[in-house]
């Protein structure tokens, strides 16, 4: 019997727009909600604008399930669409 480790691979992209770094930073941080992290932000300054704007991207980390399986392929099938099989351990 195998035991596989798998968690989910989620991501959504964020807006925002701001007049500093630091206000952008904040914009996007409040819209991330429990359980997803901010994993990266692209900041752009429109031409003939003194506006920034962000995209920023979050993704759900820390969550991890374990299943159970005869093979690696019984694992395979077993997660589920927007996770990802990270580690698998033998029970003997």
């Amino acid at each position: 019997m195998l035991i596989g480790v798998i968690r989910p691979t989620e991501s959504q992209d964020l807006t925002a727009e701001g007049d500093s770094l630091a206000a952008i930073g904040d914009a996007l941080r409040t819209q991330v909600p429990e359980g997803w992290q901010l994993t990266d932000s692209k900041v752009t300054m429109p031409k003939g604008s003194t506006m920034l704007t962000a995209v920023g991207r979050m993704a759900r980390w820390g969550e991890t399930r374990e299943i159970q399986g005869a093979d690696v392929a019984a694992l395979e099938a077993q997660v589920p669409d927007g996770w990802a099989l990270l580690s698998v351990r033998s029970t003997d």
